[in-house]
């Protein structure tokens, strides 16, 4: 959508209420072909704007013998992704003969949508410049012209958004974390937990319970992948993880593994990971020297974040 809307025309004999712009030696401007003139910043509603003119035309839209002016949003550097601000704006100029501001305006008296690609509204043909240098008419007298803003803020909305990065299979390489656990026949904890690795810019632990976890209790080893620092995740947070846990065959070289690629949050793995009574037969080579040799190898694929 274009800058330029339809265009009504009023009087008013109050000047307006937020922001006032006195140009002296108006010609200045066109002798030294000054192109644009940014006023200084004025604040309504807890937002910064300025007045945007061009007294020769605005060249980027092809604007002849017109002045063109804009009001434009002046600092949205720390509304952060999505913001909106919706607005209905006047923009004057001083009729110095009569004391009267002319109006141009929103025909329809349509609020105006400002945000991160629309910082700037206004008029490309605010007023024939042949009108304008008519003395006769009021708006420059004396080379002195006066343009003014009314700025109605009606509402601010943030848009709920999410930024989602991927990588393909091929090109992701997976991290792989060893864990030797020693006495593993003895052990009576009902979980332990790796040391935490780093894999795709996230810290990960194995979590592994070696009588069983719920109702594989005496019968399974269960086992898990975890993220490691719940705390460091954001509302929105998910991330996609193609991963592989394993216990490694120390004898034969036929490991027990189960792999998953899922949208990951917290944990995720198998309470039936592998029969105990199997897994501790001699001669499986599972359990050599009564150390068994756990590996997780972990891809993260992607991760999608709140904005």
């Amino acid at each position: 959508m274009e800058n330029q809307v339809a265009v009504s025309i009023s009087i008013s004999h109050v000047p307006p209420a937020h922001f006032l712009l006195k140009i002296q030696t108006f010609s200045s401007l066109l002798e030294n072909k000054v192109e644009s003139y940014e006023s200084s910043e004025f604040n309504v509603g807890s937002h910064k704007w300025k007045l945007v003119l061009y007294p020769n035309g605005n060249k980027k839209k092809k604007v002849k013998d017109h002045i063109s002016l804009y009001l434009a949003m002046a600092d949205s550097s720390s509304f952060g992704f999505g913001w909106e601000v919706f607005v209905i704006f006047r923009l004057f100029v001083h009729d110095q003969n009569e004391d009267t501001y002319l109006i141009p305006q929103d025909a329809m008296g349509n609020e105006r949508r400002f945000h991160g690609l629309k910082l700037e509204w206004g008029f490309d043909q605010f007023i024939p410049l042949k009108e304008f240098n008519d003395a006769s008419n009021g708006y420059l007298v004396g080379d002195t012209c006066v343009f003014g803003a009314e700025v109605f803020v009606k509402e601010r909305n943030i848009v709920k958004g999410e930024c989602l990065s991927m990588k393909k299979f091929t090109s992701a390489s997976p991290y792989k974390y060893v864990w030797k656990i020693k006495n593993f026949s003895n052990l009576e904890a009902k979980r332990y937990e790796s040391e935490v690795f780093v894999a795709g810019d996230q810290k990960w632990k194995i979590q592994l319970y070696p009588k069983g976890y719920g109702v594989t209790s005496g019968s399974h080893i269960s086992m898990y992948l975890a993220l490691a620092d719940l705390s460091t995740i954001t509302r929105g947070f998910k991330i996609y993880v193609h991963f592989t846990l394993r216990i490694r065959n120390q004898v034969r070289g036929k490991h027990k593994e189960a792999k998953a690629s899922i949208w990951f949050r917290s944990s995720w793995g198998w309470p039936r990971f592998a029969e105990l009574s199997y897994l501790n037969e001699a001669g499986n080579g599972f359990l050599v020297n009564d150390v068994c040799t756990v590996e997780a190898e972990v891809s993260v694929l992607g991760i999608s974040k709140a904005l």
